[in-house]
């Protein structure tokens, strides 16, 4: 176990949280009752992320095809982004975003396995459309580190064996992946999310009454999700900032 890797884990997350103090101000806007507020146009910090996830998988056990049935997850997918709008119509954005990501497998009639990982990546991308409150679409790659992986096993229905470790050399420490999407209004949205390399690390080894083997050896195991959620809303602290940001998107919502 890679353990010496939690606090490193635990140090990003904490300066994702703290960068969202320092948003620089460039831009002023006075809104109703003579309340004057300033905040950046165009870098700002935004709470989102992933929400509920639909995973796929496609697996293959020496070539042979195995039965994947789809996992919904709503537990944990939260995130930051940063974003820079170049223009009202192009921009990028990066973060840090965790997500629970997983398969789930029918081996045969009685045997059902349910895999996951947690993960902490990094996304980069672009956005392309009316980022002012309008329907834009996304597109860009993450790079994920998986720190927690769990295994249920089911015989005929009931829960049989289970186990989680941290940072397990079952499936490949870093994930890359490629990710689209599309935000309709501030909050809804569709993306969906490919991962190129295979869940499970082929060359993991384990030992069992002295024998090791290599069980994800002839496994091929690549898998997709779709999340319905994924926010680029601004985070403004002001309260009469927030009212004021809440009517300028209705205004464009309509529009």
């Amino acid at each position: 176990m890679k353990l010496y890797l939690l606090p490193v884990l635990l140090c990003l997350l904490q300066l994702t949280a703290f960068s969202q103090d320092k948003t620089d101000s460039t831009v002023t806007i006075t809104v109703e009752e003579d309340i004057t507020i300033t905040h950046n146009n165009r870098s700002y910090m935004t709470w989102g992320g992933d929400g509920a996830l639909l995973s796929f998988g496609n697996i293959k056990y020496a070539g042979e095809s195995v039965h994947n049935i789809p996992r919904f997850t709503l537990f944990f997918n939260v995130g930051n982004n940063y974003n820079y709008d170049i223009d009202k119509h192009f921009g990028i954005f990066t973060g840090l975003n965790i997500k629970n990501i997983g398969l789930i497998t029918k081996e045969n009639d009685s045997v059902k396995l349910k895999r996951r990982v947690y993960t902490v990546g990094i996304p980069l991308g672009i956005k392309i459309g009316d980022l002012r409150g309008g329907t834009f679409f996304f597109a860009g790659g993450s790079y994920d580190l998986a720190f927690n992986y769990k295994e249920k096993t089911f015989l005929n229905g009931d829960k049989r064996h289970k186990f989680n470790e941290w940072f397990s050399n079952r499936t490949p420490l870093l994930m890359p992946s490629v990710f689209a999407g599309i935000r309709f209004s501030p909050g809804f949205g569709l993306k969906v999310q490919y991962y190129p390399n295979n869940f499970f690390n082929r060359d993991y080894k384990q030992t069992i009454n002295g024998v090791t083997t290599q069980p994800a050896k002839d496994v091929e195991s690549k898998m997709f999700f779709a999340t319905i959620s994924y926010d680029f809303g601004k985070e403004i602290s002001h309260p009469s900032a927030k009212v004021h940001w809440e009517r300028k998107t209705k205004h464009w919502e309509k529009k």
